[in-house]
């Protein structure tokens, strides 16, 4: 088939693509490398060095796809309070400039790459796909909104959607020199310049991790699967539940660091349990949890080391600045 993946650059895109002409697709896709990385571009992909909230680019593109794959977004939960403009323009709006070339262009199916932050603060977990959303910060409210513009989208114009929740992906090639996301790669990059772990609160939030390599197969898998159209399916594990602070003492472990974690302020907004379920994936998209928590961190690990620690980079602008920003961010202190 011919795909096209928006934000092939990035972690998520990056790896999708490589595992797609793997299986023998014609794959290209844009990229406007706020969040990503030259490299993670596969060789074989034809590459558009394009944002993807110009909407006449997207058509122009996409024109004569089989399927877009939609993994495009400043996916930056905790800073969208306080630069929700940058975030809400590079979720919604890309959003639908993308969902508008689909229709306009006649393409049979969209996949369509949400996040657990439409579950928000919830009464149980882990969160199932059955539960209504509540998300907690503008990004949350941003992914909410394009999936529930997208239903509407794909019944008016004739095309076919799957919606995957991926939830905190982690892995080589992702950006580690960013101080606003990616905590295990943000610990593993701090203990690399000997500098301890930063920990928001008192550490007892709870996260469960997904491994690259275990979330790629059921985005695949989702091209085809008829029993998964129109559907909204979390994809990660729900095993291996670990709180904040236990996360840094197994990256210092790992790590062989005697390095001890510093605590600030909590974040604003910043949901206390979060981890959703992989029943629906697992009975869907053959989900399956293959490579565990350790092994991950250390995967990571060896890339950093490999690639050279870096000094973060404050690449975004921080549109509100008041006594609730956090202190490491107004600072660059991380």
């Amino acid at each position: 088939m011919k795909i096209f993946v928006t934000g092939i650059a990035g972690f998520l895109g990056g790896h999708v693509a490589e595992n797609l002409l793997a299986a023998g697709h014609e794959v290209s896709g844009c990229d406007n490398l706020i969040g990503g990385y030259l490299d993670n571009v596969p060789e074989d992909a034809d590459f558009y060095q394009v944002d993807a909230i110009y909407l006449n680019q997207m058509k122009k593109l996409t024109k004569g796809s089989d399927i877009v794959i939609h993994t495009a977004c400043t996916a930056y939960e905790g800073l969208s309070v306080f630069s929700p403009y940058l975030v809400g323009q590079n979720t919604y709006q890309i959003s639908m400039s993308v969902f508008t070339a689909v229709a306009d262009n006649k393409i049979p199916k969209l996949i369509n790459c949400s996040s657990m932050a439409r579950y928000g603060e919830q009464e149980t977990v882990p969160f199932t796909e059955d539960m209504v959303p509540k998300p907690q910060d503008p990004y949350g409210i941003a992914k909410l909104a394009s999936e529930e513009s997208l239903k509407v989208m794909s019944e008016v114009h004739d095309f076919e959607f799957v919606n995957l929740v991926p939830h905190n992906i982690i892995g080589p090639k992702q950006k580690y020199d960013d101080p606003y996301r990616n905590v295990v790669s943000i610990m593993i990059n701090r203990v690399l310049n000997d500098q301890p772990p930063i920990i928001y609160g008192d550490g007892s939030q709870q996260r469960c991790f997904s491994d690259i390599d275990d979330v790629v197969n059921p985005i695949t898998n989702s091209l085809t699967n008829p029993n998964a159209v129109s559907e909204t399916i979390n994809i990660g594990p729900d095993e291996d539940v670990i709180s904040i602070l236990e996360l840094s003492e197994r990256v210092l472990k790992i790590l062989n660091s005697d390095l001890e974690p510093i605590f600030v302020d909590p974040r604003p907004q910043e949901v206390s349990f979060a981890h959703c379920s992989a029943e629906k994936s697992r009975n869907l998209l053959d989900y399956k949890t293959t490579v565990p928590l350790d092994q991950s961190i250390e995967k990571i690990a060896n890339w950093i080391i490999k690639m050279g620690p870096k000094k973060f980079r404050y690449h975004l602008d921080i549109e509100i600045i008041n006594e609730n920003t956090p202190k490491t961010w107004k600072d660059k202190l991380i």
